[in-house]
């Protein structure tokens, strides 16, 4: 399952959960709509992470929680802590980060 952000509180769902990936997007983005299923089907088949949609530019804190300089950003949070992220709208590029948190 994936959450959708509903208010600018990451910081939140990264302390209350051990590990936690984050899709930063934007309503204008058409990458982020095209990764926006696979990310979906990721956390299908990765029940113990915690799977977060958040918009970058509605949300700023929790922009700041990763360096998003380009959309779709993937980042990637263990234990609290910011681990890794990646711009991408490849689907494999994607699974390796998923991978690399397990």
């Amino acid at each position: 399952m994936v959450k959708e952000l509903e208010h600018d509180n990451l910081s939140e769902l990264i302390s209350e959960n051990e590990t936690v990936i984050v899709q930063y997007s934007a309503t204008w983005c058409g990458n982020c709509r095209i990764m926006k299923p696979k990310f979906k089907k990721l956390a299908s088949e990765n029940e113990n992470i915690t799977f977060v949609m958040a918009d970058a530019e509605q949300f700023p804190e929790s922009r700041k929680l990763a360096t998003v300089d380009n959309l779709p950003t993937f980042a990637t949070f263990k234990n609290g802590t910011f681990v890794n992220q990646t711009q991408t709208n490849k689907f494999d590029v994607l699974k390796e980060l998923v991978e690399g948190v397990k």
